[in-house]
């Protein structure tokens, strides 16, 4: 069945942010797309991305993933979060200059009445044997149709001007 993408909104930042939400997502598609390309201001190895979903903090939110970098590679998941996690998956200030950690977020049936399944695919290159690769399957157990994504990280830190975030709508037909 063929589909086809529309562009809900976009942000690119002009300065720092602690968080970038899109809010008011239209009930009017299929299935929701995320990119982002993100860096941040803090001085760390590999921050750890976040987002909520309805800006709901409740222990709803579980993860599985998969990961890789240029020494080995490693899983793990987690469960009963007031957030998802996506561990190591901002580019920090430390890391190689002007790059950015590239993800796609994949939200299918984001309107039913169920728990909201989430795919995610990202990098996060610093010319290293610490770049990373990440794949996961995320869950959240929030049974409203999403119609907010809130970024953020975890603990401390901005995201940097330059940081660009996309939501698309895709519609099956």
């Amino acid at each position: 069945m063929p589909s086809s993408r529309f562009l809900i909104a976009s942000n690119t930042l002009g300065s720092s942010a602690a968080s970038v939400t899109f809010s008011g997502i239209p009930a009017t598609y299929t299935d929701l797309v995320l990119k982002v390309s993100i860096r941040s201001n803090v001085a760390n190895s590999f921050g750890i991305l976040n987002f909520r979903i309805n800006s709901n903090s409740s222990a709803i939110y579980s993860d599985t993933y998969i990961e890789g970098d240029g020494s080995g590679a490693s899983s793990s998941r987690g469960s009963g979060n007031a957030e998802q996690y996506l561990r190591g998956m901002s580019a920090d200030a430390n890391q190689t200059s002007n790059t950015f950690a590239s993800h796609e977020f994949y939200f299918p049936n984001y309107t039913s009445s169920a728990n909201k399944v989430t795919s995610f695919f990202g990098a996060n290159e610093n010319n290293t044997t610490a770049s990373r690769i990440t794949a996961s399957a995320l869950l959240n157990r929030d049974t409203n149709a999403i119609s907010s994504i809130t970024l953020f990280r975890y603990s401390t830190g901005s995201f940097v001007s330059g940081s660009t975030f996309w939501l698309y709508g895709i519609k099956n037909s």
